[in-house]
C-alpha cells in the first residue's frame, strides 16, 4: 500500500508575499587544514560526504571535527565555542586507499563522555578507537595519547569485515548508538549496535537484503541495501527515511543511470528493536525479521529507477515528531530514463522536500534552486521549524514553516562568495540545536591529488 503524497512545484513569483523565508547570518570561516588529502572518487572526496555522521559535532561546550591531512593520516580537532581556536592532534592511522567511501565519523557517549572514532571502510574492515573517560567535556589537553589503541573491532564486538557508513547517534536516554551496513552496495543489511555501560553490544540487522522486486520494465531483483537519508531521534521515537538500491542492474532503464527507486519511512519507540510503518502498523523486528523491500505500507514516495535518484541525503524531525527528508533525482519534465546519472544530475537534477504531516500523508515540494551537481544535500530546521537546506557548493535555500515550506529562496550562495566548495557538505546538528548556529564542513576544490584547505563555516539562522 502506497500512503497519499501530495506533489507541489510553485513559482516563487506565485507565492503569497505574507510569507518570509528566513534569513542566514555568516559568522565566521575557520580554516582546520590547508593541505586536507584531495581526490576524486565515486564523484565525492573522503573528507566530506553527506553520510557522515559526524565528521563535524558539537558536544556541551565543545566543538569536534576530524579529517585526513595530506599525507593520510587522521586528525582530530577541538575547540572551545562559541569562537575558541582550534587544537588539533593526529591518531597513528593513515587512510588505507583512495576511496571516498572512507570516511572519518566521531560520537560521544553521554554517560561517560567518552570521544568514539570510526573511520576507513568501504565494504571492508573499519577501524576504530575511543578516548579516555572524560575527554569530551573536561578540555583535558588535546594530545593523541588519550584515545586507545586502534582496533579492527568495535570495543570487544566483532561486527564482521564488510562495513560501510558507519555512523553514531546518542538516544534520548543517552545511550550512543552505532549505525552501519554489512555485505556491499545492492545486496546489504543494514545494522545496530549499542554503547551501555561502557561495553558495545548487538542489537541487529534491521533492514535486510532479501525479498524480490520487479521494475516497471519487468526486470527482477533478488538482492539489494537499504541506503538510509538517517536515523533520527525526537520525542522519544526513532524515525529513519532510505531508498532502496537493487543489485540487477536491468531495473533501470539505462546501464549508465542509477538502480535506486523509492523512499521509504518507518519509525521505532523502542530504540531500533521493533518498527512500525507510518499508518502504525507493526512491520519489522531487528534480527527475527527485518524489514525487505516487499514489507507493506512503507513506501512514501514511489519512484522508479530511471529517474537517477540519490542516496543517502539528509533528514531531521520537527518539534511536533514529524519527519522531514531530502531527496534528489531528475524530474520527469526532462527525460524519462537518465542515461548517464552524472551528467544527467549535474544537467536537470533537483532536490525536493519531503515531509509527513500529523494526518500521515506525505508532502513532496520540489526546491526550485537546481542542484548542478552530482551530490547531495543536508537539511536542518530552526527552533520554529523553518527549513534550511545546504544544496552541493554551500548555496542555503530556506522556507518558512508559516508558509507551508513553499517560499524557497536562496539565503547564502557560496559559489557568488567565492569559497570554491567542492560538492556535497556536511553539517553539525546537535550545535543548530543547541545553539542556532549551522557549521557547515567543506573542502575546497583542487585537481588530482593537490592537497587543499578544509574549512569550518558558521552561519546564524534568522528565522
Amino acid at each position: 500500500m502506497l500512503l497519499p503524497i501530495i506533489i507541489f512545484w510553485l513559482s516563487a513569483s506565485l507565492l503569497p508575499s505574507c510569507f518570509a523565508a528566513p534569513s542566514v547570518s555568516l559568522i565566521s570561516n575557520s580554516l582546520l587544514d590547508p593541505d586536507g588529502i584531495f581526490f576524486v572518487s565515486f564523484d565525492g572526496v573522503v573528507n566530506v560526504n553527506s553520510f557522515q555522521l559526524s565528521a563535524v559535532l558539537t558536544h556541551t561546550d565543545y566543538q569536534y571535527a576530524a579529517w585526513y591531512t595530506s599525507s593520510g593520516t587522521v586528525v582530530l580537532a577541538r575547540r572551545l565555542l562559541p569562537a575558541g581556536g582550534w587544537s588539533t592532534l593526529q591518531l597513528p592511522h593513515k587512510l588505507s586507499t583512495s576511496d571516498s567511501h572512507n570516511v572519518i565519523v566521531l560520537g560521544v557517549s553521554p554517560a561517560d563522555d567518552k570521544i568514539h572514532v570510526a573511520m576507513d571502510c568501504h565494504s571492508s574492515t573499519m577501524f576504530y578507537t575511543s578516548s579516555e573517560a572524560g575527554l569530551a567535556t573536561n578540555g583535558a589537553s588535546w594530545v593523541a595519547s588519550r584515545f586507545g589503541a586502534i582496533t579492527t573491532t568495535l570495543g570487544t564486538l566483532n561486527i564482521g569485515t564488510t562495513i560501510t557508513y558507519p555512523q553514531f547517534v546518542v538516544t534520548p536516554d543517552n545511550l550512543l548508538q552505532f549505525v552501519y551496513r554489512t555485505g556491499v552496495s545492492g545486496n546489504g543489511a543494514t545494522q545496530l549496535a549499542e554503547y551501555n555501560d561502557g561495553v558495545w553490544a548487538n542489537v541487529g540487522s534491521w533492514a535486510s537484503a532479501s525479498g524480490t522486486y520487479t521494475s516497471p520494465n519487468g526486470v527482477t531483483s533478488s538482492a539489494r541495501n537499504l541506503y538510509i537519508h538517517g536515523f533520527t531521534y525526537r520525542l522519544n521515537r526513532l524515525h529513519v527515511t532510505g531508498t532502496w538500491r537493487e543489485q540487477a542492474g536491468g531495473v533501470s532503464c539505462s546501464s549508465g543511470g542509477l538502480t535506486n527507486h523509492d523512499t521509504t519511512y518507518f519509525y521505532s519507540d523502542d530504540k531500533g528493536r521493533t518498527w512500525h510503518n507510518s499508518a502504525g502498523t507493526s512491520v519489522g523486528t531487528s534480527v527475527s525479521s527485518p524489514m525487505n523491500v516487499n514489507t507493506a505500507g512503507i513506501i512514501v514516495d514511489q519512484l522508479d529507477a530511471d529517474h537517477g535518484l540519490m542516496n543517502q541525503e539528509s533528514q531531521v524531525v520537527d518539534s511536533s515528531g514529524q519527519i522531514h527528508a531530502i531527496i534528489s533525482y531528475v524530474p520527469g519534465r526532462f527525460t524519462q530514463c537518465v542515461t548517464n546519472y552524472e551528467v544527467d544530475r549535474i544537467a536537470h537534477g533537483f532536490a525536493f522536500h519531503l515531509y509527513r504531516s500529523s494526518n500521515g500523508t506525505f508532502t513532496k515540494f520540489e526546491i526550485p534552486f537546481p542542484i548542478n551537481a552530482v551530490g547531495r544535500s543536508q537539511i536542518v530546521l530552526d527552533s520554529e521549524d523553518n527549513a534550511y537546506v545546504v544544496l552541493p557548493f554551500v548555496r542555503i535555500v530556506t522556507a518558512s514553516k508559516s508558509s507551508g515550506w513553499t517560499d524557497w529562496t536562496l539565503a547564502f550562495d557560496g559559489v557568488a562568495a567565492g569559497l570554491n566548495a567542492f560538492g556535497e557538505v556536511t553539517v553539525d546538528r546537535a550545535r543548530v540545536i543547541s545553539s542556532g548556529v549551522l557549521s557547515v564542513l567543506y573542502q575546497v576544490t583542487s585537481t588530482g591529488t593537490t592537497p587543499s584547505a578544509v574549512q569550518l563555516i558558521d552561519f546564524g539562522l534568522n528565522g
